[in-house]
């Protein structure tokens, strides 16, 4: 059980300096007390407090990180159950089975593939699962070196067999891979294998009291870089384990809880597969392993995940100025939205669609849509005057024209003053685009 607000407070200067963002000590304490801020920003703790609150100080749920690089996945670090209260911090992982007996290069290629880039945002698939499924350990070995060689991606190495798991770690251990799984009956030589070769373990129990009482013998043998696993694979029970984790570690501060955790589909059908996949991304999962390697499955599952680890109190916004969508010269039309990310990818959408060269000017309004940035005084005549002289949109056309989204048709008469250009009033709706155009500039 983690410190209360009043026992972290009797441990602070009590000197109600504000430095820390806080109007009080105490205020700051029980924000400590629940994961809402660090112990770092009070400048006049002792080192005695320090060490005495370090526990409390500390996220709930251990930051992990497995690979190297540029692929070096960090998973952990997370302080809420419910995103609306602050965010959700690393989005979850998604980890394709390789077994050794398969065309390894050719899944793994299959796994490289699987990249999206879709509203302004890049997917991918993050993990290859190396699987001993001969159950050979030199198949292992040489499959491992096969997957190494076509990726650079972060691995997974499942193996029943500790012989068979030392032979693949030989190849990999410089990508930090993270190891399958200790049990109650092979932990201590689990924990040395992951020790010795600075590599991350996985911890299977059988349900979750064992699960949080392999941990604590772990912990205790001072290996702490742990992924967690039940042991569950029936969708509503890992569903039920996930929330439980979560909520022990976050709320009642339980340490063997407050690890990241690992879950596997189970379903043979691709589609029946991704609702899998897709409910544990939701529920607090940092790894999902899957077998299915089709992109028609990967990117909605993906777009889902980017939505569950958006800010929810943070628009997500494209970058404001001025893009072009085809081969624009100094005769294209010019159309003007904010740079709300939905809005800005259904016009670029539709205005593709037109097959008619054009600029989109995107107005910084601070990530909000065109109603809502008009309601705020940020998606005005003025602002877009302003717009089209910072973005140097008066060098880039010989005309001074420019559609302005329907919904918004109040401002031409100012826009046309404030900037001198013609202003057309465009659809209200981003579909109508493609009818406009053929009118005004086919």
């Amino acid at each position: 059980m983690g410190l209360t607000g009043l026992d972290i407070f009797k441990h602070l200067p009590k000197t109600n300096c504000k430095e820390c963002g806080f109007p009080t000590c105490l205020a700051f304490a029980m924000a400590l007390a629940n994961g809402k801020t660090s112990l770092d920003l009070c400048p006049y703790v002792s080192d005695e407090a320090k060490e005495a609150l370090a526990s409390a100080s500390a996220p709930p749920i251990r930051m992990v990180k497995i690979g190297v690089g540029e692929n070096e996945l960090e998973m952990g670090d997370e302080t809420e159950i419910f995103r609306h209260d602050k965010r959700f911090n690393h989005p979850t992982a998604i980890a394709i089975v390789v077994n050794d007996n398969e065309d390894v290069e050719a899944k793994v290629e299959a796994i490289n593939q699987l990249e999206f880039d879709h509203v302004g945002q890049h997917y991918e698939a993050n993990m290859v699962a190396l699987t001993n499924a001969s159950g050979d350990a030199a198949t292992f070995k040489a499959a491992a070196e096969k997957a190494a060689a076509k990726t650079e991606k972060a691995f997974v190495l499942f193996s029943d067999d500790l012989a068979a798991l030392e032979e693949a770690v030989k190849v990999l251990a410089d990508r930090r891979p993270l190891l399958y799984a200790a049990n109650k009956d092979n932990y201590e030589k689990m924990t040395e294998l992951a020790k010795v070769n600075n590599c991350v373990l996985a911890v299977k129990g059988e349900d979750l009291d064992s699960l949080a009482e392999l941990v604590e013998k772990i912990v205790a043998l001072d290996f702490r870089d742990l992924v967690l696993d039940t042991g569950s694979r029936e969708v509503g029970q890992v569903l039920a384990d996930l929330t439980q984790l979560r909520r022990q570690a976050v709320k009642k501060k339980f340490r063997p809880f407050g690890y990241p955790t690992i879950a596997f589909t189970t379903k043979d059908d691709p589609h029946e597969e991704l609702i899998q996949a897709g409910t544990y991304v939701a529920k607090y999962a940092s790894i999902v392993v899957m077998k299915t390697a089709q992109k028609e499955i990967h990117l909605p599952l993906m777009s889902w995940r980017a939505n569950i680890y958006t800010d929810p109190q943070k628009p997500v916004a494209v970058e404001p100025g001025v893009h072009e969508v085809g081969e624009v010269g100094e005769d294209s039309p010019v159309y003007c939205t904010t740079n709300f990310s939905l809005t800005y990818f259904l016009v670029e959408g539709e205005v593709d669609t037109t097959r008619i060269p054009s600029y989109i000017l995107s107005v910084d309004t601070g990530g909000i849509s065109v109603l809502t940035g008009y309601a705020d005084n940020k998606f005005t005549g003025e602002t877009i005057a302003k717009a089209i002289k910072e973005y140097g949109l008066e060098e880039k056309v010989k005309h001074r024209k420019i559609v302005i989204p329907g919904g918004v048709a109040v401002i031409q008469g100012k826009l046309e003053e404030e900037s001198g250009w013609d202003v057309l009033v465009g659809p209200r709706e981003s579909a109508d685009i493609p009818k406009f155009a053929k009118e005004k500039f086919a």
